[in-house]
């Protein structure tokens, strides 16, 4: 399929998925609605390598050990738009927290430049071939829409996936989760 038609049959297929719901995957205890996440899944994304803004590479794997908040987003994407004032905000509130947030911008290096001065987001932005959505689609995503967003305990383990907007308040709540009973157990020595 040639780059325009898959662009345009990707923002398609975000814009359906925004209007008509959203997919969400709860794994470790969650909701898994029948969807099992593959051995190593986990391993796979963090072994992901992938230019910055400054084509700089950065290995998601550096911030193992971290709750880590990968969305997968771009900017000609409605929806991802929507959601990334709301990451932004809950970055920096987790920002004295083991909290790391990752953008990978489905996108040219040049429009993610561009948002990134006009938003200041506070967490790194890697660039993405749209090929990078395959990653995705072995995650539940089967259509490679956008926004996907994925959360890390800090072990590495996929704890949720979402497909579409993941508003402030569901955002806060799933890192509060995991980050709560490593707190209570500080706590407790």
């Amino acid at each position: 399929m040639k780059k325009a038609a898959r662009i345009a049959a990707i923002v398609t297929v975000a814009i359906a998925a925004a209007a008509g719901g959203y997919l969400t995957r709860e794994y470790g205890g969650g909701d898994t609605a029948g969807v099992k996440i593959p051995a190593g899944a986990g391993t796979e994304l963090l072994a992901t390598k992938l230019p910055d803004t400054h084509d700089n590479p950065q290995a998601l794997e550096q911030w193992r050990g971290k709750v880590l908040v990968v969305n997968y987003w771009a900017t000609w994407c409605p929806p991802c738009m929507k959601e990334i004032p709301d990451f932004a905000d809950v970055s920096r509130q987790f920002a004295d927290d083991p909290v790391q947030f990752v953008g990978i911008g489905i996108d040219r290096v040049e429009n993610i430049r561009r948002f990134d001065e006009e938003m200041n987001v506070p967490y790194p932005l890697l660039v993405a071939p749209p090929q990078a959505l395959e990653t995705t689609a072995r995650l539940g995503n089967a259509a490679q829409a956008l926004p996907f967003t994925v959360i890390l305990d800090r072990r590495g383990e996929i704890r949720h996936l979402k497909l579409g907007v993941l508003n402030r308040t569901e955002l806060e709540g799933k890192i509060r989760a995991l980050i709560a009973p490593e707190a209570a157990a500080n706590s407790a020595q």
